[in-house]
């Protein structure tokens, strides 16, 4: 179906759009915004279900993604878009689109699997980035533990340019993603300034999961007990690295084990 093209910012259903950027709307409502004609032909791929597409065509950079008639298509002009948009230069389409599951027990990995594990992370910019980068490194799963920013949030899935939906996914608590990686008997190798093996020297060969904390505070307590301590030799005099980056390091760096002799 296809609605009259809307002009008015104030319109009740860009309101009622726009609000999907706090937190606590989406909680209530189940949905969220997916901004961007490649990240919502992502998440289509993907099986996401879209309720609801805006379309501005004035703002399109590539075409518009193909629907079944059953989503609810709304055309608006360039004001009325920025007011849902996140983005400095809005984007020509918009969807609205349903939260999806992200139960750590859903997962399924391979037979010699690379995890990422991102711990109370809290930087929008820095998750979406380390979910890039674990669709590039080939990673089988992120998981996000003790989540300090909701995944679903616009800034998130502009970040991940759509890998949100391209890497198997999970939210769950710190001690549950532990017991769920021991489960798996999976290697665990922890970002750590002050660890005393190099990450060259670390074997990331084995089955394993990385794990990198928050830049501020690092990684919490249980994880000393239970994960590698590898730390990225510095040589300037800055103590540690942008979150996103040190996940980037640790992934390449297990790809670069992992390459066929």
């Amino acid at each position: 179906m296809v609605a009259d093209r809307i002009s008015s910012p104030s319109n009740p259903r860009i309101k009622a759009f726009a609000r999907l950027k706090k937190a606590r709307v989406r909680s209530e409502t189940g949905l969220f915004l997916i901004e961007g004609e490649r990240e919502v032909e992502r998440a289509l791929a993907a099986g996401v279900e879209v309720e609801a597409l805006l379309v501005c065509d004035e703002l399109l950079t590539l075409p518009s993604p193909e629907l079944d008639d059953s989503v609810d298509v709304v055309r608006t002009t360039p004001i009325p878009m920025a007011k849902v948009s996140v983005r400095q230069n809005p984007s020509g389409v918009i969807a609205v689109a349903r939260q999806f599951d992200t139960n750590l027990e859903a997962l399924h990995l391979g037979e010699h699997p690379l995890v990422l594990i991102a711990e109370a992370v809290e930087k929008p910019g820095n998750l979406g980035a380390m979910m890039r980068t674990a669709d590039s490194a080939g990673a089988d799963a992120v998981v996000i533990a003790n989540a300090a920013t909701d995944i679903f949030n616009p800034n998130v899935v502009r970040a991940s340019q759509g890998a949100l939906f391209l890497v198997p996914l999970a939210v769950a608590s710190t001690a549950d993603t532990i017991e769920w990686a021991a489960a798996r008997s999976l290697n665990l190798v922890g970002g750590y300034p002050e660890g005393a093996t190099d990450l060259w020297d670390t074997d990331l060969g084995q089955p394993t999961a990385i794990v990198v904390g928050a830049e501020d505070v690092g990684l919490s307590a249980p994880w000393s007990g239970v994960a590698t301590m590898a730390r990225i030799p510095m040589a300037g005099r800055t103590d540690s690295l942008n979150a996103s980056i040190s996940a980037a390091l640790m992934l390449y760096e297990a790809v670069r084990q992992r390459r066929p002799p």
